[in-house]
């Protein structure tokens, strides 16, 4: 990664001080952005990977978005699809109370959820503590990064880059409320498609309610 600031030890000693003598009280914020991904229409392309890792500057391994394949069945009832995540940018996130330092903070004006990379000390209690996987190591630097949704695409008044560069238009954002209502206007949810809010291969979202909705493929929809 580029342009990483500098850490300073004395400052992460006093942030540690401060997070051991607080309370976390989980954040709610203004309005929270959301993903909405098409598992069906999904061609598996990994231009949003790409597209991720170029932004962010990643080496090789770690990846901040990534495009999982399910294939399941036996002939002539076989099936495919694609279920694609980063982070979810949480209601409950399981990394921010996990870290020593507080680096990980929760947006109040939409949600997202980032890490100052100057009070990260590399423990990787956040990406232990995460369901799906979204923080990711950074050999190189010793400090834990991940999707922070371009947040500075999205103040600017765009959208992320992986959103950008999906050529299919299968993920897009939102404000996750409206996703899960499908009253908002994003060309990823077809015309009588129904988002859900979890799919088979995908961690149980009454862990930390997550800001991901999905269109699913009839092989991958969970039981209710």
């Amino acid at each position: 990664m580029s342009d990483t600031p500098k850490q300073d030890k004395e400052t992460i000693k006093q942030a540690i001080k401060r997070r051991r003598r607080e309370v976390y009280t989980p954040v709610v914020p203004d309005m929270q952005l959301g993903f909405i991904h098409h598992n069906v229409d999904c061609i598996g392309c990994r231009a949003c990977e790409i597209a991720c890792k170029d932004k962010n500057g990643l080496s090789a391994g770690p990846r901040f978005r990534r495009v999982q394949y399910i294939e399941g069945g036996t002939y002539p009832d076989v099936f495919a699809y694609k279920v694609n995540i980063s982070c979810n940018h949480c209601e409950e996130p399981a990394c921010l109370p996990a870290c020593p330092t507080g680096a990980i903070w929760k947006r109040k004006a939409d949600g997202i959820v980032d890490i100052d990379s100057t009070l990260c000390i590399g423990c990787r209690r956040c990406e232990a503590a995460c369901p799906y996987g979204a923080p990711q190591f950074i050999p190189e630097l010793n400090i834990v990064s991940k999707c922070n949704l371009c947040v500075d695409e999205i103040e600017s008044g765009r959208k992320p880059y992986c959103v950008s560069a999906c050529m299919m238009r299968v993920l897009d954002i939102g404000p996750i409320d409206q996703l899960r209502a499908n009253t908002f206007q994003t060309k990823a949810i077809g015309p009588n498609e129904t988002p859900v809010r979890a799919v088979k291969n995908f961690a149980d979202p009454e862990l930390t309610n997550p800001s991901i909705v999905f269109v699913p493929h009839s092989k991958g929809k969970v039981e209710s």
